[in-house]
């Protein structure tokens, strides 16, 4: 167990502790060199916890309080968190798949039917289309695919497991949808700000990974009582991430020419998500 709070023996803990155990979090309280000690069986649940325990002190009602774990309070079987988490499941397929039947890009003539605009190649030189064509030729699946579309072995992997563990937080804890619409925006809205920064060749799950990070970190802020639990540190560490992109130390690791511009708009999409996501929560009766 680890200890969150040390406080006097005579504050009255009674109401927390109590609220504690009806949301099935494991705790103790120990006496102590004249303190009572607040003691958390699992690690995760610390930050949420101290948040909601500064909210009762400025006089909060508990009872308003929904606590939103991140994931089952009971053990699943990894069948049993694909149903629960089905569509982060179905951007890791797509990625995996469409990434292995162009090759990692090789596989050219798939490719060009996934890019953004019709791609062609005529000798040694690439020639595309505009966006226009895409909308007159009702080819809109084009302002998506691009997100499954990876060119490094380490760029798909990265890529795939932020999914997962940013993803399948937002998914179990606001539902399939908030989760399925900010993919698809926040794809949509990367993959034009790359487009038009550097021409269709381009590709990743990118700039949809930087929009959970952003979502899950502002909300988290703004709604302490109904937090996602993303640790602050990852947040730190995407932005750094997005730094060492710009430097180009990315691409000499082996991820390939990195998609810059998608992971900033992404991250942007994601901030913006934060209040149609909170209409979704509303609309679910989560809040």
């Amino acid at each position: 167990m680890i200890k969150i709070l040390e406080l006097p023996l005579e504050d009255d803990l009674s109401e927390f502790t109590g609220f504690l155990w009806q949301q099935e979090i494991p705790h103790r309280v120990v006496a102590s060199d004249g303190l009572q000690h607040l003691l958390l069986a699992n690690p995760a649940d610390a930050e949420q916890v101290l948040g909601i325990y500064r909210l009762w002190q400025e006089g909060q009602d508990l009872a308003q309080i929904r606590l939103v774990r991140s994931v089952p309070r009971r053990q699943r079987s990894f069948g049993q968190m694909l149903v629960y988490c089905w569509v982060c499941a179905l951007l890791i397929g797509a990625g995996l798949m469409l990434t292995l039947l162009i090759n990692f890009g090789q596989n050219f003539p798939l490719l060009h039917h996934l890019t953004i605009v019709e791609v062609s190649r005529q000798g040694q030189y690439l020639l595309s289309s505009g966006l226009s064509d895409t909308v007159e030729s009702f080819q809109l699946w084009r302002f998506l695919t691009p997100i499954f579309l990876h060119f490094s072995p380490p760029h798909l992997l990265f890529n795939l497991l932020w999914i997962w563990v940013v993803g399948s937080r937002i998914e179990f804890s606001q539902g399939h949808r908030a989760l399925l619409l900010l993919a698809v925006f926040s794809g949509i809205c990367s993959n034009l700000a790359q487009y038009w920064d550097s021409g269709p060749m381009f590709g990743g799950l990118s700039g949809v990974v930087f929009a959970l990070f952003g979502y899950a970190w502002l909300w988290d802020r703004l709604y302490p009582t109904q937090r996602l639990g993303l640790p602050p540190a990852m947040m730190g560490f995407m932005l750094l991430w997005l730094a060492l992109g710009y430097t180009g130390m990315l691409s000499a690791l082996g991820f390939g020419n990195i998609a810059n511009t998608a992971h900033l708009a992404g991250l942007v999409a994601g901030l913006a998500f934060v209040p149609l996501g909170r209409w979704l929560m509303k609309a679910r009766g989560k809040t």
